[in-house]
């Protein structure tokens, strides 16, 4: 199974702050800054795990997420939501499509990491 992370986030600051850590940890990081293009480097890069935003202009995480599990390519690649939004319905949807776990933003880098090692050893 491939090290590799793909992590589809519209903040840059985020990416910029977690890539270093992710490394650190043996980890390769690749980054999309929008949905569409974190489709595409989903079936290009190959990673092993995705953490998705929720909350993205044009396309969403969760239609990100359907897309995803849809693709013969990139169905059985693990999902982590990493978001702001916490509601029980937005949790409930992005489970139902097939997120494997939900962090909520705030959060604590090392917790991200630990939940990454739990899908991705």
């Amino acid at each position: 199974m491939s090290k590799k992370i793909l992590m589809i986030d519209d903040e840059s600051e985020l990416l910029k702050v977690l890539h270093p850590r992710l490394a650190a940890n043996g980890y390769e990081v690749v980054s999309a800054e929008s949905g569409r293009e974190g489709l595409e480097k989903a079936i290009k890069e190959k990673p092993g795990l995705i953490i998705l935003d929720l909350l993205m202009p044009r396309m969403g995480g969760l239609e990100v997420l359907d897309q995803l599990k849809k693709d013969s390519q990139t169905k059985s690649v693990p999902v982590i939501m990493l978001t702001g939004k916490e509601d029980e319905e937005s949790v409930a949807r992005a489970k139902e499509l097939g997120a494997v776990d939900y962090i909520t933003k705030p959060f604590n880098p090392e917790a991200l990491i630990d939940v990454a090692k739990k899908y991705l050893p």
